[in-house]
This record gives structure tokens, C-alpha cells and sequence, in this order.
């Protein structure tokens, strides 16, 4: 899959302008404050219709105007392929495909699928659970976009059983008759058990084609005799199933008023020389992990898809010393990347493109040199 042109009016620090991209690696350079990770923001919105950096919609829109636009024209498949994302501050934004309005981001994976790089993946090792979760459940969709669909009915059961268990919980079990409060309460475990039961799997098989991926990565990233990499889904309630787990959480959830046991509370192990990588590898160790996990999620999508995922990379090169960088770039695979850098291009990776910002919120047509 390919980005031609990227098109933005209103975004984060843009005013407007256009940007044509070229098949292979694009570097965009520029001082602290040009808008250069703003740039991969906008393509990454196209793709998930959210902010890589985890930010609201209305962060994303500049100061002072009501709405943002972001447009991407490109190829996927053989075919054309034209994305717009419509930012509204404080509102309902709006995407389309090919003129089509869509609202699943089942939709716009079937269009453009990305890969993203940056500083802050520190967070898959050293973050919360909820980290992992999503890189796996991010993974899924782009293998699978059918599968978005089943992530959001899992955080829709998961907040209704919540709300119900609070409400139950803060009436001293009072709120409803026994027999009631069970039937309501069997209703939602059966939905959550198929729901869950079903995302469990998933993940459980996706982790096993990471593996080998993984540590083929972190072996190329990490230079002279490296410590082997495993990971491995943890997921306790998955020993007798969820049926049985709920029953046996039953009572503390109906006293703590909390949904404790299912997908929405699972993480990824990530395993370093026998060791937990979150909490025995150093920072060079975790962040190299973090790569390993980055590129190894690439690799697997762009082997099953038969087709690269547009390549995001923000700044990762000034993490990493001239080692890791000669690796990390001599194990990108074949595609589109777009890389961001205060610097210059890296050593060892060719160009078809440098684009230099030189002045914040401006993009100008063809910008480049």
C-alpha cells in the first residue's frame, strides 16, 4: 500500500498545505516545533481515527478554529484509494472512503493500514497492561479488520457489567430481588463469556505468530550474542474458562462492584533472557524490546497481507545508538516509510525523498528537496 499526497487544513499546528510522498522512504527534517510528529499524526488519524499520541479530538484541531481536515490520497490492492477525516472540536468528526461516508475502523483498514514507531513505545515494556492489550488488539485489526468490531462489543459489555455491579454493590445487593439481580447479571456473563472467550483465543493465537518474529528482531537490533526473547498471553481464567472464572469471581465483584475477570484485564509477558523484560532488562534492553515488538508486528502483517503497512517513524533514531540504528534500518522491510529527524538523513538508509520543514504550520506543494 501507498501514500501519494497528504492534504491537511487546520491540524494541531498546520494551517493548510499539501505534501506529495514519494514510493519508498521520505525523511522529514526540522527543528523542535516545525510539526514534524504532527505530520505522522495526520496519516496515522487516517488509518485509526486517533491520535498516535493518545490525544483528543480537539487537541487536534488548530487553536481557534471550530474543525480540522485531513485527506490522503493513495493505492492499496491495485486500486485508488482516497481517505478524508473530518476533525470536529467538541463534535462528531467525520470519515470517508472513496467519497463514502464510513464509522468502523474496520472500514478504513481495508484502505490503509500503518505502522508506527516512536519514543513513546518505551511504554509496551514499562506501561500498564492496557499498553499491551492494544498493541495486540491494534495488530488483530489490522489482520483482521472483522475484528474491530468484536473489540468494541467487548468495551460495551465490559462498561454495562461495571455499571451493573457498582449499582448492585452500592445498594448493599438491596438494588434488585434475587432472583432479578441474577437474571440480569446472567445475561451479561453469557454475553461477555462468547465475546471474551472469542478475543481470548485471538490473542492467545496471535501471540504465538509474534514469537518467532520477536525474537528474530530483537536478535537483529540488539548486536553481539543478544539474550533470546519469548512472550506469552496471560490470561489465568482461560485454564478452566470464563464461565468458571465469573462463578468463582462472583462474589467479590458483587462486594468490590468491579468486572475482575476477562480479556479487559490480561497482558502480554515479555520475556528477556528468562527474565521479565518490565522489570530486570535495563533502559537500552527495554527500549530495543520495544523496536523488537514494533518490527515484529510489521513483519507479521506484512506477511500475511502480502503487502507492507505504510511505515511511521517518529524520531525513533535519536534513542538509539549507531549500532541499533544500522540494524533497525537494515531490518526495515520493503514499503513506504515516512521518518522524522531533527537531524539529518540516517546513516545507511537511502532516501527518495527529504522534505524540510523550516517554518511551523506551513506544507507546501511538492515540499521538498
Amino acid at each position: 500500500m501507498e501514500l501519494q499526497r497528504l492534504w491537511i487544513t487546520d491540524f494541531r499546528n498546520y494551517r493548510s498545505g499539501e505534501l506529495d510522498l514519494g514510493p519508498g522512504l521520505t525523511v522529514v527534517t526540522g527543528g523542535n516545533g516545525m510539526g514534524k510528529t504532527n505530520l505522522l499524526e495526520a496519516v496515522g488519524y487516517l488509518a485509526t481515527t486517533t491520535s498516535m499520541r493518545g490525544a483528543p479530538p480537539e487537541a487536534l484541531v488548530r487553536s481557534g478554529c471550530l474543525r480540522a481536515v485531513v485527506r490522503g490520497e493513495g493505492r492499496r490492492g491495485g486500486r485508488e484509494v482516497l481517505v478524508e477525516a473530518e476533525i470536529v472540536a467538541g463534535g462528531r468528526g467525520r470519515m470517508a472512503v472513496n467519497r463514502q461516508s464510513v464509522r468502523r475502523v474496520a472500514d478504513l483498514a481495508e484502505a490503509l493500514v500503518c505502522s508506527v514507531f516512536s519514543p513513546d513505545d518505551l511504554d509496551l515494556i514499562k506501561g500498564p497492561p492496557s499498553s499491551r492489550r492494544r498493541f495486540l488488539d491494534d495488530l488483530l485489526v489490522a489482520l483482521s479488520p472483522k475484528f474491530d468490531a468484536r473489540r468494541r462489543d467487548l468495551d460495551r459489555i465490559v462498561r454495562q457489567r461495571t455499571a451493573l455491579l457498582r449499582q448492585i454493590a452500592g445498594a448493599g445487593r438491596r438494588l434488585m430481588p434475587a432472583s432479578s439481580e441474577e437474571s440480569t447479571l446472567a445475561v451479561w456473563d453469557a454475553k461477555l463469556i462468547e465475546v471474551g472467550e472469542e478475543v481470548g483465543r485471538a490473542r492467545v493465537e496471535l501471540v504465538a505468530c509474534l514469537q518467532p518474529q520477536l525474537d528474530r528482531a530483537y536478535q537483529a537490533l540488539a548486536g553481539d550474542r543478544p539474550s533470546p526473547v519469548s512472550a506469552a498471553y496471560d490470561a489465568d481464567w482461560r485454564q478452566f474458562g470464563l464461565a468458571a472464572a465469573l462463578a468463582h469471581a462472583r462474589d467479590d465483584e458483587l462486594r468490590r462492584g468491579v468486572c475482575l475477570v476477562g480479556p479487559h484485564r490480561d497482558d502480554m509477558s515479555l520475556i528477556l533472557g528468562g527474565l521479565p523484560g518490565r522489570t530486570h532488562a535495563s533502559q537500552g534492553e527495554q527500549r530495543t524490546l520495544a523496536l523488537a515488538c514494533r518490527l515484529a508486528g510489521h513483519h507479521l502483517v506484512t506477511e500475511q497481507l502480502g503487502e507492507a503497512p505504510i511505515l511511521l517513524l517518529d524520531d525513533v533514531f535519536s534513542e538509539l545508538d549507531d549500532d541499533r540504528s544500522r540494524a533497525l534500518i537494515a531490518d526495515l522491510p520493503r514499503g513506504q516509510s515516512i521518518l522524522t529527524t531533527t537531524g539529518g538523513v540516517p546513516e545507511g538508509a537511502v532516501a527518495d525523498r527529504v522534505v524540510r520543514l523550516t517554518d511551523p504550520g506551513q506544507l507546501g506543494v511538492g515540499a521538498g528537496g
